[in-house]
């Protein structure tokens, strides 16, 4: 759902938590959107361990490209947020992703 809000209505979520967010690099808001769409398309579609913790890296990447951007009051905010989502996403993904175990028939 996030995914979704952040690739179609950019500006509608950027005015209601970051609205110092500059309004034309909505781009860079649409572009995570579209990654977290694929991202959570196929973890859904293929929940397979190994899907799920390349997701939650993934995620990792994001969530440490904010980290510069909490000093700069223009940028703050959308970095908190983001980052914390992505980084919350990665740990909550790594917890709770599914372990392969083999069955007596692949042993």
């Amino acid at each position: 759902m996030w995914g979704l809000l952040l690739l179609l209505r950019p500006g509608l979520l950027l005015a209601a938590v970051c609205p110092e967010f500059p309004q034309s690099k909505q781009w860079v808001v649409r572009l995570l959107g579209g990654r977290l769409v694929v991202q959570h398309a196929v973890v859904l579609f293929r929940p397979t361990d190994r899907h799920v913790r390349v997701a939650a890296a993934v995620d990792m990447l994001p969530a440490a490209s904010m980290v510069p951007l909490l000093w700069s009051p223009r940028y703050r905010r959308a970095a908190l947020v983001s980052g914390g989502y992505a980084a919350f996403y990665a740990a909550a993904a790594t917890s709770t992703a599914p372990t392969h175990r083999p069955s007596s028939l692949e042993r």
